[in-house]
């Protein structure tokens, strides 16, 4: 037997790397976990499933384990190869310790995020390997472990002439397989919100994306009604502030919204979540610098993460009734563009100076909020890539959350320490109101106007000013839209964040009242 680290050499019959790389593809390969023994140094403790392939080795594992080097720490890694005959390639890969739980001061379940980091650690090892099929450690905690395999290997190359090698995965052992599809289902509606803000602007139009919804919401078209709005609605609802921001463009705006019936039975008022939908944003007039204008592809990140929630609350048969609204537009400058000084009038009879052409997504925003009183919902959930200004105060540690319910945040908080996406409350004082009250021309300006300071506080006092709902929350995810290298389980791009968030919200709103 072969103990092979990093770098694969000949075997003893002279097999040339691209003879092990070819044999490797053709198989399946393993990822499994490991803890750190409490109170051992250098200890380790096999997880269930790696103890029982450890079994059929008659120990070997853990042998090769204490001679190939020190201690797996959480996140670290090794392979192995030729030790089983199945299984080609074994990775494991450190999950820290067992006593690791919720931790007050991070926001999180520390567990979760291990399991999560560690199965995108050992699937990603072995995508580079050209494994085809990968076998993932449950970990105790199946549903994390199908979530850092599936947001691990999401990759947008879907433009490219050499692609990246697919990888199909399952559960090693079938203990808990529901728990394991749960995770699989929650990580590819993360995915399709991260295709939608990956993708091209010319690719993604506001059409584009309203078809693209349509068609991944088709299985469910029995829980599902889908209305594609066109500009004649949209005048015809008297969204002046909407139409502001879609005037400069070609494309024609879109209205999406989506009803997702999941309790059709039921007398409890539906979930309203509304997502900022600009497909592209210069800025409009208030034209943007041009370095890093091209990430503006992603400015629909609030549409993209609201109704890849809805899919994914669909594909598991939530049993909770959710209405997602997004108003879809591009923001562009034009001889028919919108320009500073202008005033426009809301759905509710508002006036805005619009002062800034680039604060645009408050303006679409505003207009949806209004129209999606008319349901009565329990509650009001937005989502958008709002303002700098966020990412400044939190950069892409949370999502910024301005709330006028202490409920609605603690139901936020409590999936978000499920999911391991960070939210953080923010103030809505009145002070910032004011900012956006006092206006020469107007009811309102859409830019704070004595002070640059406190622009992502600012921005949900505009909101607020269109909410009437009690329980009614903002989330700003502009410092969360992608990813560097902050979220070790999701690759370099966009991020697709909150969307398990979402889904999990909805999901503990099923016996609340």
């Amino acid at each position: 037997m072969l103990l092979l680290r990093r770098t694969v050499q000949a075997g003893k019959h002279g097999r040339s790397f691209s003879a092990s790389q070819t044999l490797l593809s053709e198989r399946k390969g393993l990822v499994l976990g490991v803890f750190e023994k409490e109170g051992e140094e250098g200890g380790l403790h096999l997880t269930e499933a790696a103890a029982r392939f450890d079994q059929t080795l008659s120990g070997k594992l853990s042998e090769l384990l204490k001679i190939s080097g020190p201690t797996l720490k959480q996140g670290k890694s090794r392979i192995f190869y030729g030790i089983h005959k199945d299984f080609p390639c074994v990775a494991v890969v450190g999950l820290g310790k067992t006593t690791a739980g919720v931790c007050g001061s991070e926001n999180w379940d520390t567990s979760k995020e291990n399991v999560r980091q560690a199965m995108s650690a050992g699937c990603q090892l072995l995508q580079d390997l050209e494994v085809k099929h990968v076998e993932v450690d449950g970990c105790g905690d199946a549903q994390s472990a199908a979530e850092g395999a599936g947001l691990g290997l999401f990759q947008y190359d879907q433009l490219k002439s050499k692609k990246k090698n697919k990888v199909t995965t399952q559960l090693h052992g079938s203990a808990d397989s529901a728990d394991w599809q749960k995770g699989v289902t929650y990580a590819e509606g993360q995915n399709l919100a991260r295709m939608l803000m990956e993708a091209p602007a010319n690719h993604i139009t506001p059409t584009a994306f309203a078809n693209t919804i349509e068609e991944k919401l088709a299985p469910h078209a029995e829980r599902v009604t889908i209305h594609k709005r066109s500009q004649a609605w949209i005048e015809q609802q008297q969204m002046g502030a909407f139409l502001s921001v879609s005037r400069g463009s070609e494309e024609p705006p879109v209205f999406l919204e989506l009803h997702y019936n999941g309790s059709p039975d039921s007398k409890q008022a539906p979930l309203l979540l509304v997502g900022k939908g600009i497909t592209f944003d210069s800025g409009g007039i208030s034209l943007k610098p041009s370095p890093s204008m091209d990430a503006m592809r992603a400015d629909m990140g609030g549409a993209a993460t609201v109704c890849a929630s809805i899919v994914t609350a669909a594909a598991l048969k939530l049993p909770v009734n959710i209405i997602g609204l997004a108003p879809l537009c591009e923001n562009m400058p034009s001889g028919k563009a919108t320009k500073p000084g202008d005033v426009v009038v809301a759905k509710n009879g508002k006036t805005i100076q619009v002062d800034n052409t680039d604060a645009e997504g408050r303006l679409v925003l505003a207009d949806a909020l209004c129209y999606g009183h008319t349901f009565n919902p329990r509650a009001i959930v937005n989502v958008a890539t709002l303002t700098g200004a966020i990412d400044v105060a939190l950069g892409s540690a949370a999502t910024g959350v301005f709330t006028n319910s202490d409920w609605l945040w603690e139901q936020l908080q409590k999936a978000s320490v499920m999911t391991g996406d960070r939210v953080w409350r923010m103030p809505l004082f009145q002070h910032y109101t004011r900012q956006v009250t006092d206006c020469q021309l107007a009811d309102l300006n859409n830019v704070g106007k004595y002070s640059r300071s406190g622009g992502a506080c600012t921005a949900a006092a505009f909101l607020r000013e269109f909410v009437t709902a009690p329980h009614w929350a903002h989330l700003d995810i502009a410092g969360v839209m992608s990813n560097k290298d902050e979220v070790p389980y999701l690759r370099k791009g966009m991020s697709g964040r909150p969307t398990r968030t979402l889904v999990e919200f909805a999901a503990g709103l099923v016996h609340k009242g």
